[in-house]
């Protein structure tokens, strides 16, 4: 059973599709189907004309935005309509943003797990090599070892306060379309644009589910509108 926020995502592959819409009308019915009951809600609907075999496709970005900004899971029809290229669909974990497909509800299981078998295979190859290369150091006499309390260094604080700055920006340009729309309907005060984004139940930062107006200006000063 469905529960939560949903961003649907449909796509076909020529434009001939595209504007008979009956490859579209099917995706949205099986869309539809597996939404049935539950306490769902759909939050925006993307639909791309593309071929699968490209990566490069601006309404399924458009849709990963949004699942962002909504703290939404993408719904789509079919797992191929995402894309034929599996180094494709393990990069959604990337893109930080949860799917479904109705037609498999559990792949998003499976690439996890391919994804969570693929990382171990990687750490082992790191720890792998970072043995040889200390090995290697220890035999032309380089001391190993130093400081291994929990103390950091000013460097990685700055590298810490760094990484909270990039996620909080790249936070600020997620909802950039959505803070726009708002301020093209008139609502320009950062009391009102917190209230719209409260209404709409849009995540703040942290998480919470109520923007206030100090939030807001935050959010603008990080796109520089402010």
């Amino acid at each position: 059973m469905a529960e939560g926020a949903f961003v649907s995502y449909c796509r076909v592959s020529t434009a001939r599709q595209g504007k008979s819409g009956l490859g579209l009308e099917a995706q949205r019915e099986a869309v539809s189907r597996y939404l049935n009951g539950g306490q769902w809600s759909l939050v925006a609907e993307f639909t791309e004309v593309e071929s699968g075999k490209r990566n490069d496709r601006p309404e399924l970005a458009k849709a990963l935005q949004a699942c962002r900004v909504y703290g939404a899971k993408l719904v789509i029809a079919k797992l191929d309509r995402l894309s034929r290229d599996a180094h494709f669909l393990l990069g959604l974990e990337k893109a930080g943003v949860d799917f479904v497909a109705a037609d498999m509800p559990h792949a998003n299981r499976l690439t996890v797990g391919i994804m969570a078998m693929v990382a171990d295979e990687e750490r082992r190859m790191i720890s792998q090599r970072t043995k040889a290369a200390l090995a290697a150091a220890k035999k032309r006499g380089v001391k190993l070892g130093g400081n291994r309390g929990t103390l950091l260094s000013p460097s990685a604080r700055k590298a810490g306060r760094d990484a909270q700055a990039t996620r909080a920006t790249e936070r600020a340009d997620d909802l950039v379309p959505i803070i726009q729309e708002l301020q093209g309907a008139g609502i320009t005060s950062l009391n009102g644009i917190a209230r719209a984004l409260t209404e709409r139940r849009v995540p703040t930062p942290r998480g919470s589910t109520k923007w206030s107006a100090v939030q807001v200006g935050r959010t603008l000063a990080r796109l520089g509108t402010n």
